[in-house]
């Protein structure tokens, strides 16, 4: 029997709602208070798993952003998993989907655009018997671009996650100075997982 973990561990880790109050409280000038909701939905479930992740400031809870779609695939030629994001043709139509995840009943693959640069190699570290560590780096030489309010956007896409915390490394890229503008620029969003969905 294998000891590596199957694509419902990892779904399991990756699902809740999460918060890095600690890390804004001790260094609120590097990081804003987030919270984060990865909620699985029954698409692709065919040879996936599928989550809907969307964030909000604290101060602005009821303005959530960054709507997504990962889906979870298991043994590809680099890694063990291989984490594919993809957009949402409306996003506004799926703000709030975080919180009132009823919204997400209605949602199909035709409503999502496939974002081909946008994936992740997943790697497992063992911690011990059955706790594990994810590790999500980008696929080498591919850049995660996309058009979005009719701008080209770039954005460097990474995680680790355990059973209780999510560490994100995604940061926004300046195409032209090949520098980070937002996000995890001085080292991962460290989030602790609120809630297990």
């Amino acid at each position: 029997m294998s000891s590596l973990p199957t694509l419902n561990t990892i779904a399991k880790y990756l699902a809740g709602e999460f918060e890095n109050k600690e890390q804004a409280l001790s260094e609120p000038a590097w990081y804003v208070n987030l919270r984060m909701w990865q909620r699985p939905v029954p698409l692709f479930q065919e040879d996936s798993v599928t989550l809907f992740a969307e964030q909000a400031n604290v101060l602005n809870i009821e303005q959530p952003y960054r709507q997504r779609i990962m889906r979870i695939t298991a043994s590809t030629v680099q890694a063990e998993f291989k984490a594919q994001f993809y957009m949402f043709k409306s996003p506004s139509a799926w703000r709030g989907a975080g919180v009132d995840y009823t919204l997400l009943n209605a949602l199909t693959p035709e409503q999502l655009d496939i974002l081909p640069g946008c994936a992740l190699m997943v790697n497992t570290e063992i911690l011990a018997q059955n706790k594990y560590k994810f590790i999500a780096k980008p696929i080498p030489d591919t850049h995660c671009t996309f058009n979005y309010a009719g701008n080209t956007v770039e954005v460097s896409l990474g995680f680790e996650a355990t059973e209780k915390e999510f560490f994100s490394y995604d940061k926004g890229i300046d195409i032209e100075t090949r520098k980070a503008t937002w996000g995890a620029i001085l080292g991962p969003y460290r989030y602790t997982k609120l809630q297990q969905y």
